[in-house]
């Protein structure tokens, strides 16, 4: 592992000071108040952001039932043409978003770029979805009456997004709201909220009537509270942690509302004694640290056949070693700094615990440099169950590594805990692969590669970890009401 580097090309930068959207108009909030933005890697202002009151969400709320009164009276293909143009708004922009996007929030400036390319994608794919959201003529039993089955938008929607993907955790639910005709109201990260605007720039320059988006930031607790109990939201979309996606799920219950739920995870690894160990390395290791660990889906957990643990192992600290930790502007940096100083508390605390519980830190395990919040790629062994880093989501840049004798044993581990998010196994045997695929308990599993989300693809979890999709057609029908109409000729 190399020192931070922050060396960067000779860029001219500007960071800028973010406001929210309302009713198509950028917009101070009314009573004037600002968050300051930091740059994680290190540890300065860079910019505001708008902080919303009460007065804000009321306007925003009535431009999102103004807007869903326009939109879901638009065409499918007309709400397609405008996505697709903002797709291509946002490709155009990659490179100055990315920029952004890694000032407020440490990653590479290469994985940023790609989170942007790739919600141009997700766009595009939605557009296309909404063109097939379609209803059904249902035979009658009296040949007077037609039958008709009608897929209608379920209504203005409020969304919690996190810091981790500014870009993709605010496309996905975006995306499908907009196909199928609902209006969407987003409450982004105070953290990191140039790239969501820059986001919602590209729909605002495509054309999107207004009112159909907005955007606010401000108090977390204060916003959801009073976003999912007024009258005019009628779907919630939430990711982030468990015990806020649980509270908010039982807020959403008392006023009947909908909601999809993307929660933590804790994702296991299972590598069979017939698994390929480079190609598990490589696959594994590169999930393990992207965005430095700071992933719902990160693999966390590795359960690694006996006979194997021990080469797997240094292999995954050779990997470990080799990534180069800096600011993500700088020239091939590979690793960044993780969001936020609690973060760096959180690392300190999980492996206080490792060593106190008698696991083996084969590599990393500190803080590196005083400025920013880098964190050392961390490599422990010999893990014991009890371990904290076993139990809860570390969401840092650590990999915790035990061996297994059977694979009912390692299935048995992967599905003890709560969460069931994401998987990964590594394996030649099409017979294992089977069985993994039908005994783990997961929402997603990858055999033999790292995680490969897509559009087109479910993505969500069971049990803890949330439920709902947010890819694929199952993604849509949460944003669909469903409506039985039978007609008597006369």
């Amino acid at each position: 592992m190399t020192h931070p580097s922050h060396t960067m090309n000779q860029i001219q930068i500007t960071y800028p000071d973010t406001r929210l959207l309302i009713d198509g108009e950028w917009c101070d909030a009314a009573g004037g108040r600002t968050l300051d933005v930091r740059n994680p890697a290190t540890g300065q202002t860079i910019g505001k952001v708008a902080h919303a009151g009460l007065v804000d969400l009321d306007r925003a709320l009535a431009a999102a039932q103004r807007g869903f009164e326009s939109w879901r009276n638009t065409s499918a293909h007309e709400r397609a043409r405008v996505m697709r143009r903002a797709a291509a708004l946002l490709r155009e922009r990659a490179d100055a978003i990315a920029m952004v996007l890694t000032l407020e929030q440490g990653k590479p400036l290469a994985e940023a770029k790609g989170e942007v390319i790739a919600g141009a994608g997700i766009i595009e794919w939605f557009a296309d979805e909404g063109l097939r959201v379609y209803g059904r003529v249902v035979p009658s039993r009296n040949l007077a009456v037609q039958q008709l089955v009608l897929k209608e938008p379920v209504g203005p929607v409020a969304a919690f997004t996190p810091w981790n993907f500014p870009i993709n955790q605010v496309v996905r639910k975006l995306g499908a709201a907009l196909a199928t005709g609902c209006s969407f109201l987003v409450k982004a990260p105070e953290e990191t909220p140039a790239a969501p605007a820059a986001l919602l720039q590209a729909f605002v320059d495509a054309g999107i009537p207004a009112g159909v988006i907005g955007l606010v930031f401000g108090d977390p607790s204060e916003i959801s509270s009073y976003l999912i109990a007024s009258p005019i939201i009628r779907k919630v979309t939430f990711t982030g942690s468990t015990p806020v996606g649980k509270q908010l799920a039982a807020l959403a219950g008392q006023h009947m509302k909908r909601v999809t739920m993307e929660l933590g995870g804790h994702a296991p690894v299972l590598v069979a004694e017939d698994a390929d160990v480079e190609l598990a390395v490589k696959a594994a290791g590169a999930a393990k640290f992207r965005n430095a660990g700071q992933v719902c889906i990160s693999p966390t957990r590795f359960l690694v056949h006996k006979s194997l643990v021990g080469d797997f192992s240094k292999a995954l600290v050779k990997h470990a070693e080799s990534l180069k930790i800096g600011n993500g502007l700088a020239d091939g940096t590979t690793l960044g700094p993780l969001a936020n100083p609690r973060r760096l508390t959180a690392m300190a605390k999980i492996m206080d615990d490792a060593r106190n519980k008698g696991a083996s830190v084969a590599t990393g395990g500190e803080r590196v440099g005083s400025a920013g919040n880098f964190f050392a790629p961390t490599v422990l062994t010999d893990v014991p169950l009890d371990a904290d880093v076993f139990n809860n989501e570390p969401f840092g840049p650590v990999a915790a590594i035990r061996g297994f004798e059977t694979l009912d044993e390692a299935i048995a581990e992967a599905n003890r805990l709560p969460f069931g998010l994401a998987g990964y196994a590594f394996t030649k045997s099409f017979k294992t692969a089977h069985i993994l695929s039908n005994r783990l308990e997961l929402g997603m599993l990858w055999i033999n590669q790292p995680a490969a989300p897509s559009a087109e693809m479910p993505f969500g979890g069971v049990k803890d970890s949330g439920y709902g999709s947010e890819g694929g057609p199952e993604a849509l029908e949460a944003y669909l009401n469903t409506k039985a109409v039978s007609i008597l000729g006369v």
